[in-house]
């Protein structure tokens, strides 16, 4: 089959040997596939990332081996293999949890060398995880569940409350998600703040309540207007006055060193941070500020199955703006240029690609 492959540091397309399904196993092939930040990040820079995921204790990566990426994902069903039920008839579209269970336990497809991703004409995907894509739903914009179930998961572990006020740096791929999930659940007012004109139309269409230019004017200068306090000794007379303080909540979705210490900076005295951006280098913070308002960090990776499935239901629902999320379908063949595009993604939002000739 073809695959592109990352080798000595680059992305090729070649004939690699097809995958073949083991026990609880199914053989899909890849209709539309996401390209992935993480992915970006991975080819720069791999044995750093082998490096990484080992420090956490993820299944080990041999940075000098191939790898398939491609975790995001919309699959036909080809063939059951041994010990599965066959609940779901060949032919099926379905999406899954990227995630697979082989001879020496569990692996993240896409990050693995032995179970290619889906930037390959075939895979092999776990059973027990599978979800049939609904008839009335886009084959590219069901690709679109792994990545926006990242913003399922961060809202949820954001904990918010009706009406705290939301603030979204960043507003790619992942801003993007949160932006949907939190619209999804009726909260904001949601700011958004992005570089990019394309992206900021994005969030608008995602359903933003206000779309910021960075360049512009801080996206903190906003908070007042919402009646959150600024300053500590702000906080401490509304505090004293019996103010109904509603503490402001920013998720971080850019993940780049010293985005964490601008936040600190700037968020207003008693804000939740929920980090959502996954930065792969060392970076470094002053604590006093975050120490002095009362700061609260969350982390925020990956989600549950269970928020994969219920993206999955959303996007059959409609998610306002997730059609227009998708800015380019490309075949297998322009993959590494793909790759090349995103690294400075100006007017893209999430480029998609198609591996079957």
């Amino acid at each position: 089959m073809r695959a592109a492959v990352t080798r000595d540091g680059r992305l090729d397309v070649v004939d690699v040997e097809d995958p073949a399904p083991g026990p609880g196993h199914v053989l899909v092939r890849p209709l539309s596939t996401g390209i992935c930040g993480s992915d970006l990040h991975a080819l720069a820079d791999f044995s750093n990332f082998a490096g990484l995921l080992d420090r956490v204790g993820a299944p080990s990566l041999d940075a000098s081996a191939d790898t398939v990426f491609g975790h995001e994902f919309c699959a036909e069903i080809l063939e059951h293999g041994p010990d599965t039920a066959g609940t779901l008839p060949v032919g099926t579209r379905v999406c899954s949890v990227p995630l697979i269970l082989g001879e020496g336990g569990v692996e993240q497809i896409g990050y693995s060398n032995r179970y290619p991703g889906a930037l390959a004409e075939r895979m092999v995907l776990q059973e027990a995880l599978l979800l049939p894509v609904p008839d009335s739903l886009d084959t590219n914009i069901a690709a679109l569940t792994e990545p926006l179930a990242v913003g399922e998961h961060a809202v949820g572990l954001a904990d918010l409350q009706p009406g705290q006020p939301c603030l979204v740096v960043g507003c790619g791929p992942v801003g993007l998600a949160v932006i949907a999930a939190l619209k999804g659940r009726n909260h904001g007012p949601v700011l958004a703040a992005d570089f990019s004109a394309t992206r900021r139309r994005l969030a608008e269409a995602f359903g933003a309540d206000e779309v910021i230019d960075p360049a512009v004017s801080s996206p903190h200068d906003r908070w007042a207007s919402f009646g959150v306090p600024v300053t500590m000794m702000e906080y401490a007379g509304a505090v004293m006055t019996g103010a109904d303080l509603k503490n402001p909540v920013i998720f971080e979705a850019v993940g780049v060193p010293g985005m964490l210490q601008g936040i600190i900076e700037e968020a207003p005295p008693r804000s939740r941070i929920v980090v959502v951006g996954v930065c792969m280098h060392a970076d470094s913070i002053e604590p006093f500020f975050a120490v002095a308002k009362e700061l609260e960090f969350r982390f925020s990776f990956g989600y549950s199955p269970a928020e994969y499935a219920a993206t999955l239901e959303r996007l059959a629902s409609g998610v306002p703006g997730a059609e227009l999320l998708v800015t380019d379908v490309l075949g297998l063949d322009e993959t590494p240029g793909a790759f090349e595009t995103l690294r400075s993604p100006g007017e893209h939002g999430k480029i998609l690609i198609t591996p079957q000739t």
